[in-house]
């Protein structure tokens, strides 16, 4: 017998293998499926996908065999890989000094025949063979070596298929813990940030309050830039800690949401304003959704409806309808509407198309952001319909 020569590249073609983390996995039915063709095709009792490793050949399927692996100097497909460019083919092994006395060839499982096509990765390094075997002296016609080269070039894609697989899910893995580490940083920069804002804002009021007779015109504007500074600042932290929870929020589970029930309360929270006339129209008396979500979502648009209206009486109405699968919800004013150019830009987060509202506060380009990011989560779409003069439409869904 002749042990296999080890390829020049062993330490490379080593690594490459262990890059595609299939040695030892459970069998599978994509692979199985291909040694049984393999077998039938060639009219062998055997066939195999044979993964060579620093020790052994490791069986990825085994049609016609009971063992999983054996050692590698007793591999036929270990002498294969030395030349990853042709197939490997000893007729009657028995006659081959290479052969002769193999243990796989004298005992169990007694290999006569065997043919070997190289699983050769895009690097052109060898992981193993295709390959059929006989316990007596065989021939492959022409047809079936293509038929059998072919098959080992969808082994080779299943493999590619798995390892580019593992290695999206290492990024996508990679990417999440960045991103809870990142909305993790912003919850606790905001939320440290909030204290001191408010801290500066009432202090700044507190002297325009008890000081103003004793300070010029020049220090009450300057402490008035204070309060407003602080002010937008404030804002701008609530709204990262409002989009950073909205992952929270959508933990949450279903509950029946009373449609009569949500137009009191967001009459109510919205009845500071005597100018804003709402309605709500709906044949559906509930809906079953993350309730925090939805109020979330509602309130944010039917804040903005009001904020950037331009008219003495902001018209703000709420339809809710349903679909096999989906829940849909239109938001729709009277105020001054969006350019087309615009209502996409909306969505985007820190993006601002007005620098104050009807009462002369700044808004942070968070709001929408944190409306689509809720959508969107909750298995729907949002857009936007309006023309400018005319009002707008905020249209969106969820999944039931």
């Amino acid at each position: 017998m002749i042990t296999p020569t080890e390829p020049e590249n062993e330490k490379e073609r080593l690594e490459n293998l262990k890059s595609f983390s299939i040695l030892d996995t459970l069998p599978e039915e994509d692979y199985d499926n291909i040694t049984k063709i393999a077998a039938e095709i060639c009219n062998m009792p055997i066939a195999l996908i044979s993964l060579v490793d620093d020790k052994r050949q490791w069986f990825k399927s085994h049609h016609g065999l009971e063992a999983t692996e054996t050692p590698k100097e007793y591999a036929f497909c270990a002498h294969a890989i030395n030349d990853p460019k042709n197939v490997f083919v000893v007729q009657d092994a028995r006659k081959d000094e290479r052969f002769h006395d193999n243990p796989l060839v004298s005992g169990n499982p007694e290999v006569v025949f065997y043919a070997g096509v190289p699983l050769t990765s895009e690097n052109g390094l060898p992981l193993g063979t295709l390959c059929v075997i006989d316990h007596k002296p065989n021939l492959l016609s022409q047809s079936q070596i293509q038929s059998l080269s072919a098959l080992s070039n969808q082994v080779m894609k299943l493999l590619e298929l798995r390892k580019n697989k593992h290695l999206l899910e290492e990024a996508l893995k990679d990417l999440e813990e960045k991103n809870e580490a990142l909305e993790k940083f912003a919850y606790v920069a905001a939320h440290d940030l909030k204290s001191p804002l408010l801290s500066i804002s009432g202090l700044a009021n507190l002297l325009v309050e008890e000081y103003k007779v004793k300070i010029d015109n020049e220090g009450m504007e300057m402490l008035e830039m204070i309060i407003h500074s602080s002010e937008n600042l404030a804002s701008l932290v609530d709204g990262l800690l409002q989009y950073s929870k909205s992952d929270s929020v959508l933990n949450q589970e279903k509950s029946i949401i009373g449609l009569k029930e949500m137009k009191t309360e967001m009459l109510e929270l919205f009845n500071f304003d005597h100018s804003v006339e709402m309605t709500i129209n709906s044949s559906l008396s509930s809906i079953k959704a993350n309730k925090t979500a939805i109020n979330q979502i509602l309130i944010n648009l039917v804040a903005n409806a009001i904020k950037y209206n331009d008219k003495e009486l902001a018209k703000i109405e709420i339809s809710v309808s349903e679909a096999s699968k989906k829940y849909k919800f239109s938001v729709k004013d009277n105020g001054p509407g969006i350019a087309p150019e615009n209502q996409q830009k909306i969505f985007n987060i820190f993006e601002k198309l007005n620098s104050q509202d009807r009462f002369g506060r700044e808004g942070n380009g968070i709001g929408l952001a944190t409306v689509k990011k809720l959508v969107e989560k909750l298995g729907g779409a949002i857009k936007v319909d309006s023309d400018l003069g005319n009002g707008a439409t905020f249209n969106f869904s969820i999944k039931k």
